[in-house]
Formats: structure tokens, C-alpha cells, sequence
């Protein structure tokens, strides 16, 4: 069943520059510094449109988790951030979320079925990049 679109407050602006530096070091790989970035950015932005910095946070320590070849870390942080991506428009902040959530719930698939003794045959190498839409 499809989640319907929501389309929250906010969901048409540009992004933010805090927001906007987290995801460069998402695409970088350095997920923790993503981390730092998109949670101040989720600090200071009061509108609803706030769950997409967390939902992408989120998977940027899925991301993370998997490179410390934590399978219940990676697990529990796709668990909690893809939901709150899927609500939200394909585009927004000129973001593609549609590409992001594609990849994201597809390594999410793969590593439950890799389980956590073969977590470390995942490619990294496919960990999603954010796609800019301006």
C-alpha cells in the first residue's frame, strides 16, 4: 500500500545552508559530520518540514552503521528514517527524495536479508547520493 503525499510546511523552500552542508558530506561519505549538520538544521527549523532532515540523517548512520559493519545499528536507523521520508513529496527543497528513498529502501531490503554475518558483503559502494533538483 502507498503512503500518500504529504506535503509539509516548508516543503517548497530552498534549503536551508546548514541542511544543504550535511547533505554534501552525506554524498561525501562522512556520515557523521552529515549527522552534525542535518541535526542542527533540525534544531533550528520549527516547521514540519523538519522530518526530511531527520529521515535523511537517519539514513546517512544507516549508512554509517554499515560501514562499522553493524547490522542491528544499520537496521534500527533505516527503520527509523526511511518513515519519514515516505510521506513526503518526490521532490522537496529541491532535493529528490524519490531516488534517495528508492536506493535507501533497496539496501534496506538487502541487508536484512544479508543478516548480520554477512553484512560486510554489501557494496558500499551503492550507499545512495542526494540529487539536487536546482
Amino acid at each position: 500500500m502507498m503512503t500518500p503525499t504529504e506535503y509539509p510546511v516548508g516543503w517548497d523552500d530552498e534549503l536551508n545552508t546548514e541542511a544543504r552542508t550535511g547533505l554534501l558530506e552525506f554524498n561525501a561519505g562522512h556520515y557523521f559530520e552529515q549527522h552534525e549538520h542535518l541535526e542542527t538544521a533540525w534544531r533550528a527549523e520549527t516547521r514540519p518540514v523538519r522530518v526530511m532532515y531527520q529521515g535523511i540523517l537517519q539514513i546517512g548512520l544507516a549508512c554509517l552503521q554499515i560501514e562499522r559493519n553493524n547490522w542491528v545499528g544499520a537496521v534500527k536507523m533505516f527503520r527509523r528514517g526511511l518513515p519519514h521520508l515516505r510521506p513526503l513529496p518526490a521532490i522537496c527543497q529541491g532535493v529528490n527524495l524519490a531516488a534517495l528513498s528508492t536506493v535507501a529502501e533497496a539496501i534496506h531490503a538487502e541487508i536484512l536479508d544479508l543478516g548480520p554475518e554477512r553484512l560486510s558483503e554489501f557494496d558500499q559502494r551503492r550507499f545512495p547520493k542526494i540529487e539536487f533538483t536546482e
